[in-house]
């Protein structure tokens, strides 16, 4: 991105941004304490804070719980990070480089009596270890999205990842939503599953075996069964998170639905032939 295109962002960002941030500001700070300006620099971005309107939504679109661990990729003031713990009972964390933004996160925090779920971290986000959330949140301008998307990719399959107007380039979202004007992009990390598997099935005295071979674009997958000069191909081919769907018609002319679960160099789950369940398979990587 050119040093032209950054500008043309940051001014987008800060056109869209500014009325609706503003009838949601703070109260004002005490005369000590730091008030963050909307459009002030930042390390790679402007802060222009997310509307917390939007900031739910997001939320409700990842799906986040007590069980989840949230974290907001520069968290500004905390209202993601704090919307996560108070309204949806998420831990969360969030990354924040300016450390009077920190700061006023750990007060708003307290304030909304979440100082023990709602955590703030002063680093930045390219150099931080956040491989343990379930959900991440971001509002980030594209290149930043780029930059990042190597280590997002490599999190646990079925990581959830939300983010503010802007997309992830090639990778296209799982879904995407627009609330009051605004776009929230929403994916599931894929598990890796391109290459060969042996793929067995059926009763012990009658197991099957079958090469399955299957080519992959970050969620999107498409593949066949190969048998020397011959291929079956796979319909209904469905890749999320960590879960796997397809199906085939046998050379029996038996249509064959398999649902499993992706366990780094196994495939397991169960199947069922000519609509009726017909017990488990399991499929091995070969390459």
């Amino acid at each position: 991105m050119t040093a032209a295109d950054l500008q043309r962002w940051r001014g987008f960002i800060l056109a869209l941004a500014v009325a609706p941030v503003l009838a949601l500001a703070q109260a004002p700070a005490g005369k000590d304490e730091f008030q963050p300006e909307v459009g002030q620099a930042g390390k790679d971005v402007i802060w222009v804070p997310t509307p917390e309107v939007l900031v739910d939504r997001m939320l409700q679109m990842a799906q986040v719980g007590p069980n989840d661990l949230v974290v907001d990729l520069g968290s500004g003031d905390g209202r993601t990070v704090i919307a996560a713990a108070k309204k949806f009972r998420a831990n969360s964390v969030g990354i924040e480089y300016n450390p009077d933004m920190v700061a006023l996160s750990r007060r708003n925090a307290e304030k909304a009596g979440v100082i023990a779920d709602a955590k703030f971290i002063e680093a930045d986000i390219f150099a931080s270890d956040f491989h343990k959330a379930t959900v991440v949140t971001m509002y980030l301008l594209p290149e930043l999205n780029l930059r990042l998307r190597p280590k997002l990719l490599e999190m646990k399959p079925g990581t959830r990842l939300v983010s503010h107007q802007f997309n992830m380039g090639d990778w296209q979202p799982d879904e995407t939503s627009t609330f009051d004007g605004r776009t929230a992009h929403f994916w599931v990390v894929p598990a890796k599953v391109e290459g060969e598997w042996k793929l067995s099935y059926g009763a012990d005295k009658a197991k099957v075996l079958r090469t399955l071979n299957l080519k992959q674009t970050y969620q999107k997958v498409e593949g066949g069964i190969v048998e020397g000069s011959v291929r079956l191909g796979l319909r209904d081919l469905r890749l999320r998170g960590d879960r796997l769907e397809f199906s085939f018609v046998d050379d029996r002319g038996v249509l064959c639905e398999f649902s499993g679960r992706v366990l780094r160099s196994s495939i397991v789950g169960s199947m069922r032939a000519a609509g009726k369940p017909a017990g488990s398979f399991r499929a091995e990587r070969a390459s």
